[in-house]
């Protein structure tokens, strides 16, 4: 990958945590970022919409990608398959696009085998009670599903250390700027700033004869 390309960003977060909409903040604000759109098997369901949504595909389709080494993560989920297409990713990359991947800690470890230059980020809530409060204000679950998200949110949290970036979620205007602030500060590496301000640094070095 060359330094003109993007960088690939894994977002991992226990449901609750408000990771989605951080990512939407962000993408808002900042033209550089992309998400990647994920392919699936399962039925597509009022008002998604293929290519947006999901790549909505068939099981022998997905199978096909994956015997292909054509996903850089994959996992079965109550029976469907979801998987991250390598090609429209490293795509995006040369475009100089920052691509997000939000996935969870297992396929975050899968990207990282294929990409170890991927930035990994866990977002994480303020407390378990806070985390709570913010699923059951969803008014969409019963307490019965809070329960189960709530001991996979367990789960996810203890693989924090596999990320090499933590924001805590607390106050979201924080959490925003410094999600942020980790997109710019690999952007302002010599390496990037090199081949962004050539000529600048050409000029600059010029003896003026």
């Amino acid at each position: 990958m060359s330094n003109a390309s993007g960088a690939l960003y894994i977002l991992s977060a226990p449901s609750g945590a408000g990771k989605t909409t951080l990512v939407k903040a962000l993408l808002a604000q900042d033209n550089h970022v992309c998400v990647s759109v994920s392919h699936t098997t399962r039925s597509m369901r009022n008002g998604e919409e293929d290519g947006i949504d999901y790549n909505f595909v068939t099981q022998e389709i997905f199978t096909h990608l994956v015997d292909q080494q054509q996903m850089l993560e994959h996992a079965t989920v109550f029976e469907n398959s979801y998987g991250t297409s390598r090609q429209w990713v490293e795509s995006s990359l040369a475009q100089g696009k920052d691509v997000i991947l939000e996935i969870d800690w297992q396929g975050r470890d899968q990207v990282l085998a294929i990409f170890p230059q991927a930035i990994a980020v866990t977002i994480l809530p303020p407390s378990q009670h806070a985390l709570q409060k913010r699923l059951q204000g969803r008014g969409t679950d019963s307490e019965s599903v809070i329960a189960t998200r709530m001991a996979e949110a367990h789960s996810e949290i203890s693989h924090y250390a596999g990320s090499h970036f933590l924001v805590i979620n607390d106050d979201f205007t924080k959490a925003l700027d410094d999600l942020q602030c980790i997109f710019t500060c690999r952007r302002l590496k010599t390496p990037q700033q090199a081949l962004k301000n050539h000529q600048l640094l050409s000029e600059l070095l010029s003896t003026g004869d």
